[in-house]
């Protein structure tokens, strides 16, 4: 199954914190990274009295099914020491959220797929539509004209040169 999974981190080194991310995904057994998105600096949304974000996206291929997907994610966030707080929005060392399974929409009580915020937030279709425009959000639309909606503003894309 393609998956794609947003990545954000704003403590520490965060270009470090990603991309340390994206290496632990590509060494998981029965997952693979397909495509990476380049790495976006983007101002905090929600919580704005915090640094900027690194944010990313990534395009994999799963065996797992969607809750053993979320909580492999959580389990390299916590090893890699995401501190939970109550703080809504609020810094983090590393954050993988599932965005996607597939054109699937699921709802537990730890998961809603898609992703219930990614159609408001310019910082993950952004990177999205660098991958595929084309991409269907379900329940919403086309990943290219939701972002047509969003402020884009303050966010960029690094070069090649902020990412070393």
């Amino acid at each position: 199954m393609i998956a794609w999974l947003g990545l954000g981190s704003n403590l520490g080194e965060p270009v470090a914190q990603v991309r340390d991310a994206i290496t632990r995904l590509a060494s998981v057994d029965g997952l693979e990274v397909v495509e990476v998105s380049g790495l976006y600096r983007t101002p905090p949304w929600g919580d704005e009295d915090q640094a900027d974000f690194i944010n990313a996206v990534v395009r994999i291929e799963t065996l797992l099914a969607p809750l053993p997907l979320l909580t492999l994610l959580q389990t390299i966030e916590n090893e890699m020491g995401r501190q939970r707080t109550d703080r809504r929005w609020g810094p983090r060392l590393i954050d993988i959220d599932l965005l996607l399974y597939g054109s699937q929409q699921f709802h537990s009580e730890n998961l809603e797929i898609p992703h219930p915020r990614m159609h408001e937030r310019a910082f993950v279709l952004l990177p999205i539509c660098e991958l595929d425009k084309t991409i269907n959000i379900p329940g919403h639309g086309k990943a290219e004209q939701l972002l047509k909606r969003l402020d884009c503003s303050g966010i960029f894309r690094l070069d090649k040169d902020e990412i070393h």
